[in-house]
């Protein structure tokens, strides 16, 4: 049984690279590859494919939205996200947006092919570079849940108006205290929830509020280097990540 594989956006020189990766596995079939969003979703509709590969900057409506759109469309497609890096904000963007796997293009086409291979046996697959960044990432947001129980009642409600954009003079007048009252609570609220600038504290604000924290107290499946052998990765499930 063949499986259809269709790649989306990505510069040239590692389109032919994922090619070649491929070429050698027969059961793996490269059904073509779209420029950008709209071919994308079209494409992979119309060949009924197994997984798609997509490159973050697709052209488009870009790679991220292309994942929502694609897991709103085909439910039961794989994706596996390509990044050009590892950056926390992408990789996480991505796994939130339905990424069943995610590699980076510093990667070798093994890693690739280990990813392919995960997905077709029903697992998740970050790489292991990605795989670090979601762990730091879950690590980090496991304290700042932490404390965000810390803030006082005044310290939240400071932090909400600070998200909309309200100066500490008017987050004063707003709350009845005095302005140096409110540069003490916002240093406070940078120190416990260890968030340094207003645009983190905004997309923190906006995550509690919708309900959707970033783990849901557990990390997704995905695979890390061996602890033996760093060439290998090994697959996690949710139950032994979460044995109780």
């Amino acid at each position: 049984m063949k499986h259809r594989i269709l790649l989306v956006g990505g510069q040239k020189i590692y389109q032919e690279a994922l090619r070649f990766s491929l070429k050698d596995h027969a059961h793996l079939d490269l059904l073509g590859q779209a420029s950008d969003s709209l071919q994308a979703i079209a494409m992979a509709q119309e060949l009924a494919v197994d997984i798609v590969c997509i490159d973050l900057q697709t052209p488009g409506m870009g790679g991220i939205e292309l994942t929502r759109a694609l897991r709103h469309a085909m439910p039961g497609v794989k994706i596996l996200s390509i990044a050009a890096h590892a950056a926390q904000f992408d990789v996480l963007d991505m796994l939130g947006a339905g990424a069943n796997a995610v590699v980076t293009q510093t990667e070798s086409g093994e890693e690739f092919l280990r990813a392919v291979r995960a997905l077709l046996s029903g697992q998740s697959y970050l790489s292991p570079d990605v795989a670090n960044v979601v762990a730091s990432a879950w690590m980090a947001d496991k304290l700042r849940s932490k404390a965000q129980g810390l803030l006082s009642e005044r310290e939240r409600q400071v932090l909400k108006l600070m998200a909309t954009g309200h100066t500490s003079n008017e987050i004063a007048k707003l709350i009845w205290i005095a302005a140096s009252t409110v540069e003490v609570h916002k240093r406070n609220i940078k120190r416990k929830l260890d968030r340094h600038n207003v645009a983190d504290l905004t997309r923190y604000v906006m995550t509690k509020e919708r309900g959707e924290p970033r783990f849901g107290g557990f990390l997704p499946p995905f695979c890390v280097l061996h602890p033996q052998d760093p060439s290998r990765s090994t697959a996690i499930s949710q139950s032994e990540q979460n044995p109780e």
